[in-house]
């Protein structure tokens, strides 16, 4: 049985060493030798376009029209956007847009208002 830390990311025990790292081979997950397996890693900052650090609750304005997919509409330059939710993943806002209805936006799009 090994002495190393399980994943803190999946829990798989199968970890290996990488020198300065442990490395998990099922999730892919990558942490330093410092935070150790018990230590839980520091969530990740959603930042605006502006570099501002966005949180859940937020209200965001839109600096871009970016249009909507499987659509002809358009959210406009300096819509507001109220009750921001985050989440992982490529786009992660997830919210209302008045007019529109739910969507995930990026947040390269957004400047908190």
């Amino acid at each position: 049985m090994s002495d190393l830390p399980h994943c803190p990311a999946c829990g798989s025990e199968f970890t290996y060493d990488d020198g300065i790292q442990f490395v998990c081979p099922e999730c892919g997950h990558e942490w330093s030798r410092e935070t150790g397996g018990g230590a839980v890693e520091e969530e990740a900052l959603v930042r605006d376009a502006n570099g501002n650090v966005l949180s859940d609750g937020d209200t965001v304005t839109v600096i871009k029209d970016l249009k909507v997919k499987g659509s002809s509409s358009v959210v406009k330059v300096g819509t507001k956007v109220k009750n921001i939710r985050l989440v992982e993943g490529d786009h992660d806002i997830d919210c209302k847009v008045d007019g529109i209805g739910p969507m995930k936006l990026k947040s390269e799009f957004v400047k908190k208002a």
